[in-house]
This record gives structure tokens, C-alpha cells and sequence, in this order.
């Protein structure tokens, strides 16, 4: 049965061939035609095999670190030491966005994430602009996390054997290096235990995340001795603006909680366990973060921050007047922007494989590999990129990039709740948004609120990602027919 009054969908072929380009821009795809295509790949089949624990540790491992490693030493200058509110800021925004997704996650349980639901509620070519923007925030993101980990990798090995890598080959063009083969490095390994499944990557990050809580609560706990009242004052020395441009760029640090909805067509119970895992994670992570930038700021002057991109380090450093603790803080990070490059670069494999499936980026996306069921070509092609993306292009300009990406593709979450609570009604849900409309109104707005804060060179970077995205689909994605569709994957044993 058509859902929300949809035509069919174009036929492959010919018969495609006669509906008008205007049609097609506008179809959306059934959600009964969504659900019932999951797990269904070229020449085989994804396996459901992740529980709620799993789930989880996928949210958590793709979002917790980046920004507390990496990007706090930027969002500092900021903002001051009302870094703390900016985290709560952009952490609230992510809240209203993760009630979006835990709804559309339990009712449309599919790897394409926000690509998949807007397709469902507002037409093709919106899909394929929510689609190019997740290829912005999950395969850019890759990238932009990859850089930071070569300064921690950097502060371990000086702690450990006393030599750290030239600049020109751990840092890219434009942050006085030539090459950074640490990130491309850091992509490779990442790829290889994608490479193994679903499940053997999961394992993987589980314990890869044990270690980062742990790094971020030792790092609590010792550089509690060195808080002290005067730092936190003036506590807004930027004013709210300062506190908004933080929360913009910081909201990068929220990039991942959604990437258990990538997970839809791998997860046992994906209607009961995905709302679970994105609402527990984000919980977990946002606690993380304010109490980790409390006791920083609180231990160091705010404007000692400055160009710090290992900054927790650092702050050990002046906390102890010792190197032990920053190189235990340092080997924490190498492992923990580990696992956010390991999560982030599986969600991005999986909406490719979405998209590929729906025949708007090439079928070599959505290919599975018999004895692994992963998507090996996908894989293989999108770590290819993000490694080379990652030793070429400085990380500042990436995370921001990322940011306003994300936001946008959010945007349209909070929007496809509304459409397809009025369109679909009767459907099943997991977990339902309280006060819709009003709360996704609200998680609308407060993320077109921090993209209107970030700098106008991020709009124009956004301006032109839009543009050949737009180009893309119309040399592309439009002329090409879609597949017929899939026979439902064999039930597992």
C-alpha cells in the first residue's frame, strides 16, 4: 500500500523515461516501500546483528571526543570560560533534533538516516540535498576528526619515546606541513575493521569507547586539583555572541549521536533499540562534555587556549607539572578519535548504500560482500577519499564545513516528523516526540539559529557543496532509472 497519497514510483527504464523531471523531483518514496527493501543490497543481504548495547556504543563512539579532544582548544577563544553554556547550548539543540530521529528511527528502521526519511516526506530532490549535506557531515567529518588525532599521537609518542613526526608529514598544506599520514594512517585502519562486518566493528568500538570515558573521567579527576575561582571570571567575556559562535563550531562535537539510525538495517530490534541508543548517548555524551569543559576551563586561563588543539593536554601539563598524566590523557585520545573515525566512516558507508540502492549515486555503493555482509567497494571508495581529504585540507576550516551541514540536514528531521506525523498517522512508532509540532518546531529553528552564527566564508563553502551537489543530481542521480523493487532479505536462522 502507497503511503501519504504518493503516485507510484518511476519504473526502471523507458517507462521512467516519460514522467516529467518536475514529477520526479517531487515523488516521495513510500515508507512501506522503505521498510520493505531494508537489508536488501546488490547481491546480497546486510545482517541484523546489533543489539541496544551495540546501537549505543555506535552513537557514542562516533560523537564522543571530537570536540573535547580537538576542537575545545578553538571554541575557547570564543567564548571564554562560557565554553560550558556554549556546550550546553549546542547540546540542547542536538536534543531536540535526537527526539526527531529517535522518532523517524523506530518508524522508518532504514540505513539512510535523515536521506531516507526525508525522502519519505518531502520528495526526491529534498532527499537528495538532505543526502549530499550527510555526505558533508559523515565523510567530511572523517576527515576533519583524522587531523586532529596526529597532534595526540604527536603528544604520545613525545611522552613515550621522546620523538614526535616532522610537521610535514603530520600536519596537511596551510598548517605548515606538507602531508598528513597520520589521518590517512588513522582512515586505513579504520577501514580494515569495516572491512570485517557489522558486528567484528562493533566489538571493536565497544572497547575503544570504555577507554575514552575513562581517559576523559582520569582527566577529571586530576585536573581537579588545579581549579581555581578566578578562572571563571569574567565569565562571558565575548557575550552571547561569543557564546553562540562557540556553540556553532562545537556542535561538531554532537556530529554521530544519529549514527545509530545508519544502523537500521543491521539492528535486531531497530524499532524498540534505535529511539534507546540515540537518547542514552546523547545523554551520556553531553554530561561528558560539560563536566570535562568545567573542570578545563577551570584549571586553565581561557586565554591560554588559544591555537591549542591538544588542549587537555596541555592542561595536564600545567595541572601536575608533569608529563605522565598528558601522556595517559594522550594515548586515551589517540584511541578515542579512533573510534569516532571507525563510527562516523560506517554511517557514512551506509547512507552511500541507501542512495546507491535508490539509484542516485552508482550501484557499486550499495554492492555486498557475500561472506561479510558489509558493503566492501562502499567502504574501500569512501575511506579512499577521506584519508586523502584528511592529509590535505586543515581541520578548522573541515569541522566548520561539517557543522552547517549537519545542521541543515537536522533541520529537515525536525520537518519530517511534522509531515509524517499529518501524512501517516496510523504507522507504528517506537518512540513518539512529545508536543509535536512544538518540539520539532523548536529543534528547527535553534538549528537555523548556530547556522546563522557561523562565519560567512562557512556559507559560501556550503553555497558552492550545495551547488555541485545540485549539479550532481541533475548530470546524474535524475537520468538514472530506478531499481525495481527488492524481495524482502531471508529471515535469519
Amino acid at each position: 500500500m502507497l503511503d501519504n497519497g504518493a503516485a507510484p514510483p518511476p519504473a526502471p527504464g523507458p517507462e521512467r523515461g516519460r514522467r516529467t523531471l518536475g514529477a520526479r523531483l517531487m515523488w516521495r518514496k513510500p515508507v512501506d516501500a522503505l521498510i520493505a527493501e531494508s537489508g536488501h543490497g546488490e547481491g546480497g543481504f546486510l545482517r541484523r546483528s546489533l543489539g541496544v548495547w551495540q546501537l549505543t556504543m555506535i552513537s557514542i563512539g562516533a560523537t564522543l571526543g571530537t570536540g573535547i579532544f580537538v576542537v575545545l582548544g578553538e571554541a575557547v577563544p570564543k567564548a571564554g570560560p562560557a565554553v560550558i553554556l556554549s556546550f550546553v547550548l549546542a547540546g540542547l539543540t542536538a536534543l531536540f533534533s535526537a527526539l526527531s530521529y529517535a522518532e523517524l528511527a523506530g518508524t522508518i528502521p532504514v540505513s539512510g538516516s535523515s536521506y531516507s526519511y526525508a525522502y519519505a516526506t518531502m520528495g526526491e530532490l529534498v532527499a537528495w540535498i538532505c543526502g549530499w549535506c550527510l555526505i558533508l557531515e559523515y565523510g567530511v567529518s572523517v576527515a576533519a576528526v583524522a587531523v586532529g588525532w596526529g597532534q595526540y599521537l604527536n603528544e604520545l609518542l613525545d611522552g613515550t619515546v621522546g620523538v614526535t613526526i616532522p610537521d610535514a608529514l603530520s600536519s596537511p598544506p596551510g598548517d605548515g606541513g606538507v602531508f598528513n599520514f597520520p589521518a590517512l594512517l588513522l582512515v586505513l585502519l579504520a577501514m580494515t575493521f569495516l572491512l570485517g562486518g557489522a558486528r567484528e566493528s562493533a566489538r571493536v568500538n565497544a572497547v575503544m569507547v570504555t577507554v575514552k570515558i575513562a581517559a576523559l573521567l582520569l582527566f577529571c579527576g586530576v585536573a581537579l586539583q588545579g581549579v581555581e575561582a578566578g578562572n571563571y571570571t569574567p565569565f562571558m567575556p565575548l557575550g552571547v555572541a561569543g557564546v553562540s559562535a562557540a556553540a556553532g563550531s562545537l556542535f561538531f562535537s554532537y556530529i554521530g549521536f544519529d549514527a545509530a539510525s545508519t544502523a537500521g538495517e543491521e539492528a535486531r530490534n531497530p524499532q524498540r533499540d534505535l529511539p534507546r541508543a540515540i537518547m542514552l548517548s546523547l545523554f551520556v555524551v553531553t554530561v561528558l562534555y560539560v563536566l570535562v569543559a568545567a573542570v578545563a576551563v577551570g584549571a586553565r586561563p581561557w586565554r591560554d587556549f588559544a591555537d591549542s588543539e591538544a588542549a587537555l593536554a596541555g592542561v595536564l601539563r600545567d595541572v601536575t607539572g608533569s608529563h605522565v598524566w598528558a601522556v595517559l590523557l594522550a594515548a586515551g585520545a589517540v584511541v578515542a578519535i579512533a573510534s569516532v573515525v571507525l563510527t562516523v566512516l560506517y554511517g557514512q558507508t551506509r547512507i552511500l548504500f541507501a542512495m546507491s540502492r535508490d539509484g542516485l549515486v552508482p550501484r557499486i555503493f550499495s554492492r555486498i560482500h557475500p561472506r561479510t555482509g558489509a558493503p566492501r567497494a562502499n567502504t574501500v571508495i569512501v575511506s579512499l577519499f577521506c584519508g586523502v581529504l584528511a592529509a590535505a585540507v586543515p581541520l578548522g576550516q573541515l569541522a566548520d564545513a561539517t557543522s552547517i551541514g549537519t545542521l541543515f540536514a537536522f533541520a529537515l528531521v525536525n520537518v519530517s516528523v511534522v509531515v509524517l506525523r499529518r501524512t501517516r498517522p496510523e504507522m507504528r512508532r517506537g518512540f513518539r516526540v512529545p508536543l509535536s509540532p512544538v518540539v520539532p518546531a523548536i529543534g528547527f529553528g535553534l538549528c537555523l539559529h548556530l547556522m546563522a552564527g557561523l562565519a560567512e566564508i562557512t556559507w559560501v563553502v556550503f553555497g558552492i557543496w550545495l551547488t555541485a551537489g545540485l549539479v550532481v543530481y541533475f548530470g546524474y542521480g535524475a537520468r538514472r532509472p530506478r531499481p525495481s523493487p527488492a524481495q524482502p532479505p531471508p529471515a535469519e536462522k
